[in-house]
């Protein structure tokens, strides 16, 4: 097998189940919209639930990063690497437009204004310069990880900062992933993947498991993660449309 379709079954195992918790907790929270099954949202357990999908998805892309730049860092040059990178963050960045523009007509009072892939889409632009870093990436993740917590304390009265992580009073949104603390979680994930997987390379043993019917399962619902988040809420939808 050639290193061009090497896939870490064990990567794709995590992501699969980061997709299933999150549709669980979008099928919830759908139900308790529609008032046909009321959920309490604000427990530490849905607090934990949700934000430990989210923190499970989001190291995983720093991971993914990783391991696709430690594929290609010896087969492109720089300007070919950063506009590789580039064209993959803007078009993920323009799906969570479409993403906004679909929850404006499905929340309008919550709309998406920059959720999960907003944030992925400019997260792989700048994580460019830090992809070549060592040493300082786990203090820097930690750094960006507090600030970003720090800022989320405050409320301000203003909205512009809002892809930051500066929440202006009254804000509502289903989906909000500032840049901060966020990208500090992706540097993080990148630091995991260097360690895990210096040049594309497990560097630790694991057997395989790959062929396991469960971990084919899981692992497909990994590698097609980014269609099932665009699909699944209209799904949901549909489903509850028709059986309610």
């Amino acid at each position: 097998m050639s290193k061009k379709t090497i896939r870490f079954w064990e990567i794709d195992i995590l992501r699969g189940i980061a997709i299933i918790l999150m549709v669980i907790y979008h099928i919830l929270y759908d139900l308790n919209y529609f008032n046909i099954y009321k959920t309490n949202f604000d427990t530490f357990f849905f607090e934990i639930y949700k934000y430990g999908a989210a923190s499970i998805f989001v190291i995983l892309v720093g991971v993914s990063l990783s391991l696709s730049y430690g594929r290609i860092k010896n087969k492109m040059n720089v300007k070919e690497v950063y506009f590789k990178f580039l064209k993959r963050g803007l078009s993920i960045f323009a799906m969570g437009l479409i993403i906004t523009l679909v929850s404006l007509l499905y929340i309008p009072e919550g709309f998406i204004i920059f959720g999960i892939l907003h944030f992925i889409g400019i997260a792989i632009i700048l994580v460019i310069p830090f992809l070549k870093l060592d040493n300082f990436l786990l203090p820097l993740s930690l750094c960006f990880i507090f600030i970003g917590v720090l800022l989320n304390s405050f409320i301000v009265d203003f909205k512009w900062l809002l892809w930051l992580g500066l929440i202006p009073s009254n804000f509502f949104t289903v989906d909000y992933f500032p840049l901060l603390p966020w990208f500090g979680v992706v540097l993080f994930g990148v630091f995991v993947g260097k360690k895990l997987y210096p040049n594309h390379k497990r560097s630790f043993h694991l057997n395989d498991m790959s062929e396991h019917q469960p971990v084919k399962i899981l692992s497909f619902l990994g590698r097609h993660s980014l269609i099932i988040y665009l699909i699944h809420q209209p799904i949901i939808l549909a489903l509850i449309w028709l059986i309610f």
